[in-house]
């Protein structure tokens, strides 16, 4: 089918991760991982393993909301982590908050290199073309800003090019921890302006102007997003020590915004973000009550995008 990116190798994906697996179509592919992590040939899905299609028939957002797009035109992508394997003690539960932020940020660095490698590529181009503006323009891609939205979208100037999903897997018999966490990624690859879901979606092919390479993508997320977690499981959780608090900090352009945040339960909060807390949280400012609020969980608006 024209646009698939089914028939690639995914060369360097494969090569990321110890298990990979691409679906020519899935329902939900957190469902498909969830319920391959747990069967009876759960062993065969270690730490890091993946699931990933470019036709999600029945994909979930947050908060409930359905996650669905044209087909071949999008990536979603789940993987397996199973913090009480291997080596490195196990996380506590309260460390889990930061999975999703570390998510972000893999994903958040990967769209930034994606975009950075069409720029290179655009430049090149210009220089074969007497008319083109080699220096480029305020519209060229690897000029515009990618950062984190907390607690886990990824946004180009504003509009939102990627959203995660993080969902815990059942405790083994006997045991409190989760067996796992599956972590869900959708990612636009090359929706055009007819394809997007709302009006504040882009994607990266409307982003840079060039079709992306979704392996080459696919494969910083996956590398970057194991190598920031592994740091962080072998520093028992601790965001400081691991780096963590640090490199998602750098990316989250939430951070000093005017944001409204609309509670668990319909209350709604408006203030000034001010950081994340040592277990990811936001804290907000409320421009109503002049003290900070912790948020663990919320639909976040920043209001210079309305």
């Amino acid at each position: 089918m024209l646009g698939r990116v089914m028939a690639m190798d995914w060369e360097r994906s494969r090569a990321a991760v110890p298990r990979f697996e691409f679906l020519e179509q899935a329902g939900s592919t957190n469902d498909e991982l969830r319920i391959a992590a747990t069967g009876e040939d759960a062993a065969a899905w270690p730490h890091g393993a993946v699931v990933v299609t470019d036709e999600q028939t029945a994909g979930r957002g947050r908060l409930g909301r359905s996650w669905l797009a044209p087909s071949g035109k999008t990536l979603a992508i789940s993987l397996l982590l199973r913090p009480g394997s291997g080596q490195g003690p196990a996380l506590p539960l309260e460390a889990y908050g930061w999975i999703p932020l570390i998510a972000g940020a893999a994903m958040t660095e990967a769209v930034r290199r994606e975009l950075d490698r069409a720029r290179a590529a655009r430049l090149e181009e210009a220089t074969d073309d007497a008319d083109a503006d080699a220096d480029g323009d305020g519209d060229g891609p690897g000029l515009l800003d990618v950062e984190l939205k907390w607690p886990n979208d990824v946004l180009v100037s504003g509009y939102k090019v990627c959203g995660i999903l993080s969902e815990l897997l059942p405790p083994e018999p006997g045991e409190a921890a989760p067996a796992g966490v599956v972590v869900g990624a959708g990612l636009n690859l090359t929706l055009d302006e007819h394809d997007l879901p709302t009006l504040t979606s882009t994607s990266l092919l409307l982003a840079s102007g060039r079709r992306p390479d979704a392996d080459a993508v696919l494969a910083d997320y996956l590398g970057g997003f194991l190598e920031l977690f592994d740091a962080y499981r072998a520093a028992g959780g601790d965001a400081v020590v691991s780096g963590v608090a640090e490199r998602v900090g750098s990316l989250c352009g939430t951070i000093g915004e005017e944001v409204r945040v609309e509670l668990p339960g319909g209350r709604m909060l408006l203030g000034t973000a001010q950081g994340l807390d040592a277990d990811g949280r936001l804290l907000v400012l409320d421009r109503e009550s002049d003290e900070s609020q912790a948020v663990a969980a919320g639909d976040v608006t920043h209001l210079r995008y309305e």
